[in-house]
């Protein structure tokens, strides 16, 4: 029998997001330009059908011919003469909806694999319109993915590297060894790993690597290198359609730009898709620093290195939104205040930034968000290097908010009763307290120790001294290592939890609760619900462990984990945490919070464990980063804890993931048109039948025509 978590549940939340009005408000020009943005974020999003695994886009083909002959109402027809259920086909519905919200067939949250829960889906492809109109290109499409689509050998449950999982960032024969050996290479070479891809091969007996750069140019040989024992070859043309497509979006969306920083911003975008340039995306980040304030918000690139088991490659993602200026006018204050509130924070000055470089930061109604899932915030750019000198943007997005965390009473899991009203009631206002200092002062704070390729120190090495240890400082970040170079295959989750703790430490202050109208009483019921829910996800985080490789799915779920282990461990009461027989006669558990103990027993562990978590942040001290952050990662049976037992309890009981429908845009009469839809699996669907109305066939036939000359390659070792 197939464990459950693989199925997506025929009752999963799917909510439309609510565009409508903020997009009236935009000027022709504005609308005009947030289109065209919209336009290159959706091309480049079908990125992460290949970037995903190799089967992604090959389903995403079969399921856009199916829904483009007929849609979900009419193929129902279908499902039930090829004997489906009601229940059965709603499961299908389910299944594409997925797969169209993560793009591709693994979660987004997670990375763990779903499949249809429904055994008829051959019948059902049979039975369609589509088959019936191209037989045998219905027929291929089937046979490139009915094995891998139903498949749960242990390797394919989840994402990950050699072993352990699958990616499609590596070919199947690359281990860990491979991404560490090929990061070395690209570092030597001051190339940056963020748009690539590493494919493995063997020529008599000799390692030969190919590093791919995602570009618009194509099958362009950049350079062959002899390094160490092996042969690598760095070449353009990764997703070169797509980067294409990208491209010609971006250019037309420059005509429309309301100032010169948004030209030259998307100009060094355009040089940095048609040439695999991440130098180039680094200077139009620049540029979209420096557009401070803009009506339509957007950024596009290779971003987010959550998915890749090494750490280092981005993900391409694309987002376009408009700014809800009430919203921004309290982050506008939480920045002003930012100077006072970051000597507050438990390290030493000199492990602050020289200087703090005041950001935008704004609530924004989401208009397009292409990728694999949608945050409730963002902290951008990504290039250190930027963040530390030059600045960065956050961004909370308000609509992406107000839908996706409204929780029914009956649904809150493992808290007690007279806790569920409180935290139904304060979810909303202590989570957009949570996520503005987690986004501006927690990945906005505290700085790296650096020596440049010129042996300039940006520090006194002389004099700066580790305040865990008294001693100063020996090591730090040498020529072109980052972060992400460095600390691999822990510094996306290392980061969040490093993050997550500065919203859980700056929430106590009087003046925070204040900018964000909460006073008095409000304050105090702000500030436990904020820690209480932190500690729920810590237990809920259970779900995204693999007993079986001993690794963590989720960066922000094992990091709100270990935030769980560090206040258990601070003891006097603050966490309770029992296993309990539930209502139904099945396994529960109960988590409880002291609330007359945060201020004391819980603030000093948080800040305890926050300082060195920044000490091995900014002496590049991996060694012992790693240790502190694997050891309260660890989920053992050992203890006063069994958290293995209670995973299986989070299992037994955990809620989907909530998916959402975008709108699309198009132009009709030299105007641009809104089409919202309705939020169901069938509206979510019709929206990505009816994104690429142009081009939806030769925009098929490209992915399917990249995964066929990827597919060997990723295959290997499968």
């Amino acid at each position: 029998m197939v464990d459950s978590q693989y199925y997506l549940p025929n009752d999963i939340g799917i909510s439309a997001l609510d565009c409508r009005e903020a997009f009236r408000l935009l000027s022709p020009k504005e609308q005009m330009y947030a289109h065209y943005l919209s336009r290159a974020s959706w091309y480049g999003g079908l990125i992460v059908l290949i970037q995903t695994s190799p089967e992604s886009a090959n389903i995403y083909v079969l399921l856009q011919k199916m829904f483009r002959a007929q849609a979900p109402q009419q193929l129902e027809a279908a499902a039930t003469a090829a004997g489906l259920s009601a229940e059965e086909y709603q499961a299908f519905l389910v299944y594409a909806a997925g797969l169209y919200a993560n793009m591709g067939n693994y979660k987004s949250f997670g990375d763990t694999k779903f499949i249809p829960n429904l055994p008829k889906f051959k019948a059902l492809v049979w039975e369609s319109l589509a088959f019936k109109q191209s037989p045998g290109d219905m027929e291929a499409l089937w046979g490139c993915c009915c094995e891998s689509l139903y498949s749960l050998e242990d390797k394919q449950k989840q994402l990950s590297l050699g072993e352990k999982g699958i990616s499609a960032y590596f070919s199947g024969n690359c281990c860990l060894e491979d991404a560490e050996f090929a990061q070395k290479f690209l570092d030597s070479k001051n190339l940056s790993a963020y748009n690539t891809r590493l494919f493995k091969t063997e020529i008599d007996g000799k390692r030969c690597y190919e590093v791919r750069l995602a570009s618009g140019k194509s099958e362009v040989c950049c350079g062959k290198h002899e390094f160490e024992d092996a042969v690598f070859s760095v070449k353009r043309g990764d997703y070169a359609f797509l980067m294409e497509k990208v491209c010609q979006n971006l250019e037309k969306a420059k005509d429309c730009a309301a100032n010169d920083n948004q030209k030259r911003m998307l100009e060094e975008y355009i040089r940095s898709f048609t040439c695999g340039s991440v130098e180039a995306h680094k200077e139009g980040s620049r540029y979209w620093i420096k557009d401070k304030g803009p009506i339509v918000e957007s950024y596009i690139g290779f971003i987010e290195s959550y998915r890749d088991p090494f750490g280092s490659r981005g993900e391409f993602e694309g987002f376009v939104a408009v700014v809800n200026k009430a919203m921004s006018a309290r982050f506008a204050q939480l920045v002003s205040s930012a100077e006072d509130l970051l000597p507050e924070l438990p390290w030493p000055p000199a492990f602050e930034k020289d200087r703090f470089l005041k950001p935008d930061f704004t609530s924004l109604d989401v208009l397009t968000f292409a990728g694999s899932g949608i945050p409730a915030g963002i902290n951008i750019p990504n290039y250190d290097d930027i963040r530390q000198t030059e600045g960065f943007k956050n961004v909370s997005l308000g609509n992406v908010l107000a839908v996706a965390y409204a929780t029914q009473k009956d649904k809150l899991t493992f808290l007690e009763e007279n806790d569920k009203d409180l935290y139904i009631k304060w979810k909303g206002p202590s989570f957009e307290v949570q996520v503005g200092l987690h986004e501006l002062l927690g990945h906005g704070s505290g700085k790296l120790f650096v020596q440049d390729d010129k042996g300039k120190f940006n520090f006194d090495q002389t004099a700066v001294r580790n305040p865990e240890t008294g001693e100063l400082i020996s090591s730090w970040y040498k020529g072109s290592e980052t972060w992400d170079s460095k600390f691999s295959t822990i510094a996306s989750s290392y980061e969040e939890c490093r993050a997550e703790c500065v919203g859980l430490y700056l929430c106590l202050n009087k003046q925070v609760l204040s900018i964000f109208g909460n006073e008095g009483e409000d304050a105090e019921e702000v500030v436990y619900v904020n820690w209480l829910n932190m500690v729920r996800a810590g237990l809920l985080g259970l779900e995204f462990y693999t007993p079986e490789s001993k690794s963590w799915r989720q960066a922000h779920m094992q990091a709100r984990f270990v935030i769980l282990r560090v206040l258990l461990e601070a003891g006097e009461g603050l966490v309770g945490l029992k296993e309990c027989t539930g209502a139904d006669g099945r396994p529960d558990a109960v988590i409880t919070l002291d609330r007359s103990k945060i201020y004391t027993v819980g603030k000093s562990a948080i800040q305890r464990f926050l300082c060195k978590l920044q000490v091995h942040k900014s002496t590049a001290d991996v060694e012992g980063g790693r240790a502190l952050y694997e050891g309260y990662s660890a989920v053992t049976a050992d203890g006063t804890h069994n958290f293995l037992r209670l995973r299986e309890t989070v299992l037994l009981r955990k809620e989907a993931r909530k998916m959402f429908v975008q709108a699309n845009t198009y132009i009709k009469d030299d105007a641009v048109e809104l089409v919202e839809y309705e939020g169901s699996a069938a509206g979510l669907i019709q929206s990505f039948v009816e994104r690429f109305p142009d081009d939806a066939e030769n925009v098929e036939a490209q992915l399917l025509e990249m995964t066929c000359m990827d597919s060997s390659c990723l295959e290997s070792g499968r």
